[in-house]
């Protein structure tokens, strides 16, 4: 039988695992992307400095399954190996970031429409609407809260 699945403060142990979750998440899930901004993006996340934000990963006999990030109450960051989609690890990422780490707000691609779902079920609700993403390509952002009531 499986360890059970732990919610881990992030580490530079964790790194790698970490990029490669982001990398395999992301292909499986931003069809949308032009393949020249994937690789521009993949750049970026490679030089992201993780201990400036609040990350957590979830692991499982030593291997990060999925992470969440987050900074000033916004979920920055939720990707999960898509192996582990579809067995409720995603909200249970996102019940810590709510709960533990007070998040209210998250940003999601548009074209992502399995994601704003995702995010809808839990209580989030669309604020704002982007023509471009915070890098300014032409991939529309949903800025969504959390419904407190």
């Amino acid at each position: 039988m499986p360890a059970p699945y732990q919610i881990v403060k992030y580490t530079d142990a964790h790194r790698e695992q970490l990029l490669d979750v982001w990398e395999k998440s992301v292909l499986a899930t931003h069809h949308f992307l032009k393949p020249g901004d994937f690789t521009a993006i993949k750049e970026i996340v490679k030089t992201i400095d993780f201990h400036a934000l609040d990350v957590y990963c979830l692991v499982q006999d030593n291997t990060v399954c999925g992470f969440t990030g987050v900074a000033e109450q916004k979920v920055e960051m939720l990707f999960l190996s898509p192996g582990y989609f579809g067995k409720g690890l995603g909200r249970k990422l996102m019940s810590f970031a709510i709960q533990e780490l007070k998040a209210d707000r998250v940003d999601v691609n548009e074209q992502n429409i399995d994601a704003v779902a995702f995010y809808k079920k839990l209580g989030f609700n669309i604020y704002e609407r982007t023509d471009k993403d915070d890098q300014g390509n032409d991939y529309p952002l949903l800025r969504m809260s959390l419904n407190k009531d």
